[in-house]
């Protein structure tokens, strides 16, 4: 009786033990494949618990979720002949475990590889101003030279590739901004003489507006003197016609003195000179005085002296008939 009671318990714990063996879990993000004595068996394991032969049988489970691998930092020379360097991001997932586990081994490590010649590859087929300023046109070839060895013999998909960063040389990046700055500055010296020109427009039609009113330049006028008056300023700054000024300047010239003017005279010149500039009286009773002669005149020489001597006798004939006489001529001066 003992000994049947020991030989089922050693029955009850070898089935346990075998039952144990046999038994597998299969997450829900995962598939299971069977090799029984190393040959794959036929469909898949699907989630859940699973039965398994204890002897002769091995699962695989491999997971169908999306994996993300990081590219290891690539050194790569553009289209352009410019050296880069470019680290990406890669998310793919098994679609077919069987292939994933029969066709390749250690699938991981064979995207990373192939994602490091892919972007070399596409990195050289590409300038550096596309490589910048499109990158979205650089995934989109990177996942699909990526593709064609992976999904068909492999098993997997590849969902997404993404550059993280792009490393310049130094150099290179100061050409680029100082490229950027001079794009920047055109830009702003374009808008600048856009507005200049539209109000320039604008004040042509404001002055043909002032001149077709004249009291509105009046107006105006008065209305700077009021904003400028507004701030408190000490100073105010009004317009003044540059006209005006002209005709100060003119009228203010220094007059030489009749000396300098007349240097050189005759005797008889000089006393017919102090004559027409003192009052001289006329027929009439009354006096007057001859204006003086122009200032301009600067009668030095011979020809001088003539010219002096003509508009002296004109002068006397035109102001003081009386003075002078058929028998005097005016030549006489």
């Amino acid at each position: 009786m003992v000994v049947l009671i020991t030989v089922a318990v050693i029955l009850a714990i070898a089935a346990l033990v075998l039952v144990s063996l046999s038994l597998r879990t299969v997450q829900q993000y995962e598939k299971g494949v069977v090799f029984r004595f190393g040959r794959l068996l036929p469909g898949m394991r699907g989630p859940g618990l699973r039965l398994i032969r204890p002897i002769g049988d091995r699962m695989r489970k491999v997971s169908v979720q999306t994996e993300v691998l990081g590219v290891a930092t690539q050194g790569a020379i553009t289209a352009d002949n410019v050296t880069v360097t470019v680290d990406a991001v890669v998310y793919f997932r098994v679609i077919d475990p069987v292939k994933a586990l029969v066709n390749v081994n250690n699938y991981p490590h064979a995207v990373s590889q192939i994602a490091q010649t892919s972007l070399r590859s596409v990195i050289g087929r590409a300038d550096l101003d596309t490589l910048l300023s499109d990158r979205d046109q650089i995934n989109a070839e990177l996942k699909q030279v990526m593709d064609a060895p992976t999904e068909e013999p492999w098993g997997l998909r590849i969902e997404r590739v993404e550059i993280k960063d792009i490393a310049l040389p130094d150099q290179m990046m100061r050409s680029m901004s100082k490229q950027a700055e001079a794009e920047r500055e055109r830009r702003a010296r374009v808008i600048a003489a856009d507005g200049e020109f539209q109000a320039s427009q604008k004040l042509s039609e404001a002055a043909a507006v002032m001149a077709d009113t004249p009291g509105a330049l009046q107006l105006r006028l008065l209305q700077t003197v009021v904003d400028v008056s507004a701030e408190k300023n000490s100073t105010l700054v009004m317009p003044f016609p540059v006209e005006m000024l002209r005709f100060f300047e003119t009228q203010s010239r220094p007059v030489p003195p009749l000396a300098e003017t007349y240097r050189g005279l005759a005797p008889s010149d000089a006393e017919l000179l102090q004559a027409l500039l003192h009052p001289v009286p006329v027929q009439d009773g009354f006096e007057s005085t001859l204006p003086m002669l122009p200032s301009q005149a600067q009668p030095v020489g011979e020809l001088g002296k003539a010219r002096l001597r003509a508009d002296v006798a004109r002068t006397r004939a035109a102001t003081w008939p009386a003075l002078n006489s058929p028998d005097e001529p005016l030549t006489r001066i």
